[in-house]
């Protein structure tokens, strides 16, 4: 694994469906949200949900506070209202940003190889837009400068970040090398799977640094049983057939996770205390 310096530009993955966002059930639809803030799940666009700014803001002056100068949107064509704002609202930003279109939704590998083009030839960050990572963890993340993700300990998640335990074990759960570096990854495992019976398990909240090889992985990576190009299955590809080496840093932190509305109530007081300078 080479190392290029701390990453300064960032890909944030805002293109996704938000199926469980848009989905109201009697419970979800119960959760005290505002007229605005239902609009908002009702798009799916769950970077826009608005609180005192909207959600992706708050990610953006978190990114600012660890060293990102740049940052990449990555939006669906229909993202119109998304692209509108962040434009009326460049000036004064201490992150510029630019945009990417993924034209459908065929998954996170896709929708990394969109921003392709709009990258620098250095390294640079890939996150989800849903989520709002602590700055100590983005800054750790810059600072591999190279191929690497922050690993998140997942009773930390539950304690700091309030994720149920059960939604926690949905999520990627990693493998870690005596060296630090990542061994596996696993998308959804199973109850019985060895990762998921480890007294200490550490899950990947999708914080990534890549280098530009990764474009590569990704445009070589096939559908999974789900039909959709994941980035795990590219990251496990870069490590197998390209050479890469990823860095693993360890993380007992929590992180706001905006999957659906019943998250929205509980973020909204986490995010109540932050002043955000995006």
């Amino acid at each position: 694994m080479t190392t290029a310096g701390p990453a300064t530009q960032a890909v944030i993955l805002a293109r996704g469906l938000g199926t469980r966002m848009r989905r109201a059930s009697g419970e979800q639809s119960a959760q005290g949200l505002d007229a605005a803030q239902d609009a908002a799940a009702s798009s799916g666009a769950k970077g826009m949900m608005p609180f005192a700014r909207p959600f992706l803001d708050y990610s953006l002056s978190v990114l600012a506070d660890a060293g990102i100068r740049e940052a990449v949107l990555v939006i669906g064509p229909e993202h119109l209202e998304m692209r509108r704002y962040f434009e009326a609202t460049a000036a004064g930003r201490r992150v510029t940003l630019g945009f990417a279109v993924q034209a459908e939704p065929r998954g996170t590998a896709d929708a990394v190889l969109a921003a392709r083009d709009a990258v620098r030839d250095a390294p640079f960050l890939v996150l989800n837009s849903d989520n709002l990572y602590p700055a100590e963890a983005c800054r750790a993340a810059a600072a591999i400068g190279g191929s690497g993700l922050v690993a998140f300990d997942a009773g930390a998640l539950v304690s700091l970040g309030g994720i149920e335990a059960e939604r926690v074990l949905k999520f990627a759960l990693i493998d870690v090398d005596d060296s630090g570096m990542l061994r596996t990854i696993r998308e959804k495992p199973a109850a019985d799977d060895p990762l998921a019976l480890r007294a200490e398990r550490w899950v990947s909240m999708n914080l990534w640094s890549f280098t530009p090889a990764m474009f590569d992985a990704c445009a070589r990576v096939r559908p999974s049983p789900r039909g959709e190009l994941e980035l795990q299955d590219a990251v496990m590809m870069a490590i197998g057939e390209l050479g890469e080496r990823f860095r693993v840093v360890q993380a007992r932190a929590g992180v706001l996770d905006l999957s659906s509305r019943v998250d929205v109530g509980f973020v909204g007081r986490q995010l109540a205390a932050m002043d955000p300078r995006p």
